[in-house]
């Protein structure tokens, strides 16, 4: 056989392999994250209904969906487990305070004082000037 026939076959098997390994170390992921689930976390389904984690048993989990409202779902059926922040976030609409230990005490004082009332009248020379522009009278 000669060597451009046989790799074409090569080639394929190649890229099944590849292929292949990219789906378990993508399996492999879900099966850790669906691991570290527990009691309190916040969860997305696949069929994205957001719910908190009452109970996980050996292959389903106990979702309570809204107060006093459980549903058994498979460990199989859980697409993401969220932090708390981003579960609050997307389920009651609150967003995270922002951290003022990011910022430095420089940056906060001068939030405050761009947040100060700043004064737009005219002051009095100013008023006269303008007024006797429009008059067509010019004090020159």
């Amino acid at each position: 056989m000669n060597l451009v026939q046989i790799l074409p076959f090569v080639l394929i098997i190649g890229v099944m392999l590849l292929m292949t390994r990219s789906a378990k170390n993508k399996q492999r992921q879900a099966t850790q994250m669906r691991d570290q689930m527990g009691p309190g976390s916040g969860i997305r389904t696949i069929g994205g209904m957001y719910a908190v984690v009452k109970e996980v048993n050996e292959d389903t989990v106990l979702l309570e969906l809204a107060d006093g409202v459980h549903a058994h779902f498979a460990k199989n059926a859980i697409a993401a487990v969220l932090d708390q922040a981003e579960y609050d976030r997307i389920v009651h609409g609150i967003e995270p305070e922002p951290e003022l230990e990011a910022h430095g005490v420089e940056d906060v004082e001068k939030a405050d004082a761009a947040d100060e009332a700043v004064d737009l009248s005219k002051s009095a020379d100013e008023a006269a000037a303008e007024n006797a522009k429009t008059d067509g009278t010019d004090k020159k």
